[in-house]
């Protein structure tokens, strides 16, 4: 009997990530009033600064305390609030069902850890399954009383959804238009490739952080013998001998993939992260995120 997978978040953990906060390395604009500060100028209640009046400009926010001491006209400057729109998309295809724990799990256990922060500070979180069954897309959430409903919904997530992974970020693109930061967790192991799909997030100008999850068992394989090996998602089989050579080519393959992946998102702007499926999300979250920009 399979051991009961651990839960997804725990008290302990939502209390340190409720000290956090998501960050963009773009500015964009939010459709309603957030917890964020924005490095633009707008009409809030904390003061920024002064310039001059110019025909238009509205009136009630002149100046005229200095007006009287000064006989010009000035417009008082405020800093503006935002929301930001956080998406995270989760490989749900097979192949993620792999390791103990498995990727998905981690995955789920990421995206709630991350969906956590955003509704700690009324950002719209946006939490999508890439497969078949998925393709309305999930509501978004805003503030901690969705927490609960986050949850039931990560909780659900299934694996067996293997839409080629361009054609799954093809369809969330085509359902979403706005922008925000986006994060993709996945082993970005598709036959057809992941380039295309990345190509597709960054036409939308979203601020892509990828996280790449492997198995322990992927990383530090402890095999012997005769083995037939399956593709758990389309059944291709191989039968194979192992021996200390073979296990040789393997981690040079393995460490060939990642480099490749890392190289194709650093060319382009993605934040790329590899971490294994037993890893401390926390320490993921607190330390390895936070190094990499994505939270403060």
């Amino acid at each position: 009997m399979s051991a009961e997978p651990a839960p997804l978040v725990t008290p302990q953990l939502l209390e340190q990530l409720e000290r956090l906060e998501l960050i963009s390395r773009k500015i964009f604009r939010g459709r309603l009033q957030g917890e964020r500060r924005s490095r633009r100028r707008g009409q809030s209640v904390e003061f920024a600064d002064f310039r001059n009046y110019v025909a238009g400009d509205d009136v009630r926010f002149l100046d005229w305390n200095l007006y009287a001491r000064l006989d010009r006209l000035f417009l008082k400057l405020f800093l503006e609030e935002e929301d930001l729109h956080v998406f995270t998309l989760i490989d749900s295809s097979d192949s993620m069902e792999f390791g103990s724990p498995t990727k998905l799990h981690f995955a789920k256990q990421l995206a709630a850890a991350l969906g956590f922060i955003g509704l700690c500070r009324s950002d719209r979180v946006r939490i999508e399954s890439l497969g078949e069954e998925h393709r309305r897309g999930a509501p978004a959430w805003r503030g901690r009383s969705d927490l609960w409903r986050m949850l039931n919904y990560l909780e659900a997530i299934t694996p067996g959804q293997n839409l080629p992974l361009e054609a799954a970020v093809r369809r969330f693109c085509l359902r979403n238009k706005g922008q925000g930061v986006l994060v993709l967790i996945s082993d970005l192991m598709d036959k057809s490739g992941y380039e295309s799909a990345m190509r597709l997030l960054l036409a939308k100008s979203f601020d892509v952080y990828v996280i790449h999850v492997l198995s322990r068992e992927e990383l530090e394989p402890d095999l012997k013998g005769d083995l037939k090996l399956l593709d758990s998602e389309d059944g291709d089989a191989a039968e194979i001998t192992i021996s200390r050579p073979l296990l040789q080519r393997y981690r040079r393959a393995l460490d060939a993939f990642v480099l490749g992946a890392k190289e194709f998102c650093t060319r382009r702007g993605i934040t790329y992260l590899m971490t294994a499926s037993d890893a401390s999300v926390e320490q993921l979250v607190t330390d390895h995120l936070r190094r990499r920009g994505l939270l403060r």
